[in-house]
């Protein structure tokens, strides 16, 4: 006879959960259950299937930075859009605080933009007041939420407008990120009710835990909390993760959920298990966590940390962000194999089989892929870590083949409600 599990071994489950070493077994066993052929899904591809995907990166790569200097895969790319260095043009507006206060207030612009760059769909575009230029997809929407922090539409202190605080979170609701994001019916954004309400949730959030937030209520006080008010100089970027799923779980409305504790970005699979069988006394057995867009976020605040002089230290803790870029060129290059043509066909859901197992088959084939695109560069992973691999890299290689294959669509159709992909 079975028994409910203690309140300890849920505890238990929820902190494993939230490592990124579960993130890598979890999806390793399921890559294992495909390999073996047990997949009613999917199949891998050769050996040469994923040569070929790393040497489409490794020209995407050196194409992109001949000298090799790859930043990170993080949402400051976004801003760079256009050839427009709007990181330097917020450096000299943030020039007057001292360094932890611009490290608050990039921390604060990095959490609100990442949160809202969930797929926008292929008809979206915004128009750039400033430049005058028209950007889509993830640029045009960083771009948007940059102007939108600048204009202070993120804080509640008209005196401080550089600045992101969850009473001001609180009060946006649809019609506010609309305008801002400049949709109508020729315009249409994707899941621009899902951000609405995902940003309504983190303000609450933010409001609800003072001790890690403070009484303003803003994200940017993750650099006091994991700096110790400013005492370390190192974080480790499984703490930056973690800290970001401790404090923001509730932000998420998926039905994922461990007793009363909610997952995110965690989903169920036959084959997610960290020695092949079930392991009875472990609440935590049969689920893949992901934290797709909790670690684009932690990927995303290494250099607002390491700009205030903070080292982030174990930097491949993460791992490869399981969206539809990575996954795409998976497919696309033929190192995943749909069993079914017609699986590619449908519209799926996040927490739908075909699409939990691609994207554990994602994470665990492009640490594989890494290795051979580092060997290739003459790289190692202190050089070139995975953040800077997914830049370089596969995110571009997979973006790339989508469009000369779909016009950029993605190879597998998911419903998206703006907060997963």
């Amino acid at each position: 006879m079975s028994t409910a599990p203690t309140l300890q071994a849920l505890g238990a489950a929820v902190d494993k959960l939230r490592d990124p070493k579960t993130i890598r077994t979890r999806c390793g066993a399921i890559r294992a259950h495909v390999a073996a052929d047990r997949s009613e899904w999917f199949a891998l591809g050769s050996e040469d299937r994923l040569t070929a995907a790393a040497e489409r990166v490794v020209r995407v790569t050196r194409e992109r930075y001949p000298s090799l200097a790859i930043p990170y895969h993080s949402r400051w790319r976004h801003f760079e859009v256009g050839g427009v260095d709007r990181n330097l043009e917020l450096s000299r507006a943030l020039a007057r605080f001292d360094r932890a206060e611009q490290a608050r207030c990039r921390i604060d612009l990095a959490v609100v933009s990442v949160l809202l760059d969930a797929g926008a769909g292929a008809s979206w575009r915004y128009v750039e007041a400033e430049s005058g230029r028209t950007f889509a997809r993830s640029e045009g929407l960083a771009v948007a939420s940059l102007r939108a922090f600048e204009r202070g539409l993120f804080s509640s202190d008209k005196t401080r407008p550089l600045q992101v605080d969850g009473r001001a979170l609180q009060a946006i609701d649809t019609s506010a990120l609309a305008q801002l994001f400049q949709v109508s019916d020729n315009n249409p954004l994707v899941g621009i009710e899902g951000r609405a309400a995902l940003l309504q949730r983190l303000g609450a959030a933010l409001v609800a835990r003072p001790r890690a937030f403070g009484t303003a209520a803003r994200p940017g006080f993750l650099f006091d909390l994991l700096t110790r008010n400013g005492t370390q100089s190192e974080v480790a970027a499984a703490l930056i993760l973690r800290a970001l799923l401790e404090h923001g779980s509730s932000i998420w409305l998926t039905p994922s959920r461990l007793g009363d504790e909610p997952l995110g970005d965690a989903w169920r699979h036959a084959a997610a298990h960290d020695r092949g069988v079930i392991d009875a006394a472990d609440p935590s057995e049969g689920w893949v966590p992901f934290h797709k867009l909790s670690q684009w976020l932690a990927y995303s605040l290494f250099e607002p940390f390491e700009w205030a002089g903070v080292t982030v230290i174990e930097r491949d803790a993460l791992t490869a962000l399981p969206e539809y870029r990575n996954g795409g060129l998976l497919l696309d290059t033929g190192v995943i194999v749909a069993r079914d043509p017609a699986l590619l066909r449908k519209t799926w859901q996040a927490g739908d089989a075909p699409i939990v197992e691609w994207r554990a088959l994602t994470v665990a084939l492009i640490d594989e892929l890494a290795v051979r695109v580092r060997a290739a560069l003459g790289r190692d992973p202190t050089q070139m870590p995975l953040a800077c691999v997914l830049e370089g890299g596969t995110w571009a290689a997979g973006r790339a083949l989508a469009q000369e294959l779909r016009g950029g669509l993605p190879p597998l159709d998911m419903a998206s409600d703006g907060t997963v992909f």
